[in-house]
């Protein structure tokens, strides 16, 4: 039997964490996003200004739903990278007039 336990204990599946829930997930959640502003060393007003001249260029060749946008962080082991969302509405077809 001490043969068989031990085949079992090396190849049973991993046991699988449970998610926290509510208050303790959201908690997590805003700490992992101030820890990525903070090893990125971007501010959250630079983060701000970033986003809202995203929207500038991006007015210029398309109307974009700023209420819905979302701009922000997100750290790997090995990066930073910025992911954004901006829905499009309209595509402006004389965008090349717009641009002054």
């Amino acid at each position: 039997m001490k043969l068989w336990d031990s085949f079992a204990k090396k190849f049973a599946a991993p046991k699988q964490k449970k998610e926290p829930a509510g208050s303790r997930a959201q908690a997590r959640d805003r700490l992992r996003l101030v820890l990525v502003h903070d090893r990125a060393t971007i501010s959250p007003v630079m983060m701000d200004k970033l986003k809202e001249e995203l929207l500038q260029t991006l007015s210029h060749y398309m109307q974009v739903d700023e209420v819905a946008s979302v701009a922000c962080l997100e750290q790997t082991d090995k990066e930073v990278r910025l992911v954004a969302t901006f829905p499009i509405i309209k595509l402006n077809r004389n965008y090349a007039e717009n641009i002054s």
